[in-house]
């Protein structure tokens, strides 16, 4: 499975222990920065590593910023994205199971980097549920196909 990987100057913190994390796991990670600690645009790299996975260079998509928002807010500008903040285990399981999404975030700044590392193998083990769930994904789907004109 190939993981797209993106984060600002505020996730930079944890981005080699998440990463050589999902390495270990087995997963091929596609890293879209950023590449140093210096200030930067956030959404230069959320925008290149949603993009990665609606085109489905990759699978599945990791973001990272101070608090996860901005990050979040991005990917899902990105038609056939759905992206949620993983602010606890639960949580990190049900925006797959219930809203079926591709790409998870996370806020550096306010995460600890083992709750981080968890929630994302809690993420990328999580399935997808049918039935009342895909209805509701299905709506997402039409009203994103109406607002987002090719």
């Amino acid at each position: 499975m190939k993981i797209a990987f993106g984060c600002d100057h505020g996730g930079f913190i944890v981005k080699d222990d998440v990463i050589r994390h999902l390495k270990e796991k087995g997963y091929e990670v596609l890293d879209f920065g950023t590449f140093s600690n210096e200030s930067c645009n956030y959404p230069d790299f959320a925008f290149k590593a949603s993009e990665a996975v609606a085109s489905k260079e990759a699978d599945k998509g990791i973001l990272i910023c101070s608090s996860g928002e901005g990050v979040s807010i991005c990917a899902n500008k990105v038609k056939g994205i759905r992206c949620g903040i993983g602010y606890n285990d639960i949580v990190s399981n049900l925006i797959v199971e219930h809203n079926h999404c591709n790409m998870i975030a996370f806020g550096a700044k306010y995460m600890a980097l083992e709750d981080i590392l968890r929630r994302i193998d809690i993420f990328l083990s999580s399935i997808p549920q049918e039935g009342r769930h895909q209805v509701r994904v299905d709506l997402i789907d039409e009203y994103e196909k109406k607002s987002f004109k090719d």
